[in-house]
């Protein structure tokens, strides 16, 4: 027929794997259920008015508490949070993801994450379903500007890591 031959998915990860992204936590609650996980696909939509966008699986046990509350939370991390990075990104259940991790509530009771480079607190403006994920807009509602320290940057399907206050190594490109 003449279209565009398929796109190998194992390249595509590859050359995806090539664009370096901030890394933050989506939070969310809904009732007395909290949730959260690791991502790096957000970005700034607009600033009038403030909004940010962030890709959620739908497979995740926060989507459904985005959907019933419309709020979400991002909390921006540091490169030395790798480990908050790591424990919201594995399969355990919300609850054990928060057990012992230090946070507080915004104005909305959604938990953002202490010691991070800054939070946002979102409403949702829409969310539109993209094969296996749901892309949310949010509008942003509150903000706070966290600490004065390096990024947490995920690149080659690895972190980066901090030389110092103004300084990153990424990881070799290999052969």
């Amino acid at each position: 027929m003449g279209g565009a031959p398929e796109v190998d998915r194992s390249a595509f990860r590859r050359l995806m794997a090539r664009w370096a992204t901030g890394v933050s936590v989506v939070t969310a609650r809904a009732g007395d259920r909290d949730g959260g996980l690791t991502v790096n696909a957000f970005l700034s939509v607009s600033l009038n008015p403030p909004s940010v966008l962030v890709s959620l699986t739908t497979d995740v046990d926060t989507l459904p508490l985005v959907e019933r509350s419309r709020r979400f939370g991002v909390s921006f991390l540091a490169a030395d949070q790798k480990p908050l990075s790591d424990r919201f990104a594995s399969t355990i259940p919300s609850p054990e993801k928060f057990r012992g991790v230090a946070f507080h509530r915004g104005s909305d009771g959604l938990p953002l994450l202490d010691g991070t480079l800054g939070a946002l607190e979102c409403r949702v403006a829409s969310m539109t379903p993209a094969y296996d994920h749901v892309l949310v807009v949010g509008e942003v509602v509150r903000q706070e500007l966290g600490r004065d320290a390096p990024p947490l940057l995920f690149y080659r399907s690895t972190y980066a890591e901090a030389e110092g206050p103004d300084r990153l190594r990424v990881p070799s490109t290999g052969p």
